[in-house]
């Protein structure tokens, strides 16, 4: 059996072993793959592994003796899995790698935004602490998560992370499932219409695949149902957002700021209109 692993170098630059694939067949590692290359390199393969490299229908199409995909990711989406099914390729990935992570992330956005830990750390590096005439010193307000409310979309298993690390703050849950309904309730948490998420949370962070249905979701009109005070977070998939409509909230001060770390384009491209947003904190997925 033939294996080829297109992006390695994506999820192993170099310190763990791909040796536990030799009992499966034979492997060869490329560290990056150019859409132009992929064809070539995996021409003649029964595996493909990938992380970022897309498969879509024409490159599955030019390859006759594929008969399995394999994502080392959780989403599915640089991957033509309809297509896949027709012609019998099953397709995987690796569900659970990443939900601790992630949702981490999720409160290191939610933190930095309500303590502003480095612009406070930066200033007493700076002397203004110890130049100051007053004990007590801050450059902004501080907020307390207690009693803030945090509104999740997609309740799988980070959805359900999340959750359970905004219970131990103290915080009220509400929640928006496409596999639970309206209404009910899952311990601490409340299911309800996205409407009345957005209407209602201090903290709005985005857990839902992306799909036909939720490319660019959260436009103008979803944004405005936000509080002015609150909080948006993507760490789903980038093309969830409309970043132009993101960027004008951020800047005309129509939501209080925002926390990503995906982008509709990876790298960003210089042109991305939240690289110019003060108040976004962006991290590099």
């Amino acid at each position: 059996m033939k294996i080829v692993i297109l992006d390695g170098y994506t999820t192993n630059p170099g310190d763990l072993s791909w040796d536990f694939l030799n009992k499966f067949g034979t492997y060869t590692v490329y560290d990056r793959t150019p859409k132009e290359k992929i064809v070539e390199r995996a021409q003649g393969c029964d595996i493909i592994i990938t992380n970022k490299t897309p498969i879509d229908a024409r490159t599955i199409a030019a390859l006759p003796e594929l008969k399995f995909i394999t994502l080392l990711s959780t989403g599915f989406n640089v991957v033509d899995v309809d297509f896949a099914r027709e012609k019998g390729i099953p397709v995987s990935n690796v569900p659970c790698y990443s939900t601790s992570a992630v949702a981490q992330l999720v409160f290191a956005f939610i933190l930095e935004h309500t303590n502003r830990v480095a612009l406070h750390s930066e200033a007493v590096h700076g002397g203004e602490w110890s130049s100051c005439p007053n004990f007590c010193f801050w450059k902004s307000p501080l907020t307390e998560l207690q009693g803030k409310t945090i509104g999740i979309i997609g309740y799988g298993k980070i959805g359900k992370a999340v959750d359970k690390i905004a219970e131990a703050f103290g915080m009220d849950v509400l929640a928006n499932s496409r596999s639970a309904k309206v209404g009910d309730c899952d311990g601490a948490v409340r299911f309800v219409e996205i409407d009345e998420l957005l209407k209602k949370s201090d903290f709005v962070t985005l857990h839902c695949p992306l799909t036909p249905q939720t490319t660019g979701m959260v436009n103008t009109r979803f944004i405005e149902k936000m509080k002015p005070s609150a909080f948006l977070i993507n760490t789903s998939r980038g093309p969830v957002v409309d970043e132009q409509a993101l960027a004008d909230a951020l800047k005309s001060g129509r939501i209080s700021g925002a926390g990503v770390d995906v982008l509709s384009t990876e790298p960003p491209k210089e042109s991305n209109p939240l690289l110019g947003c003060e108040n976004c904190l962006i991290t590099p997925h």
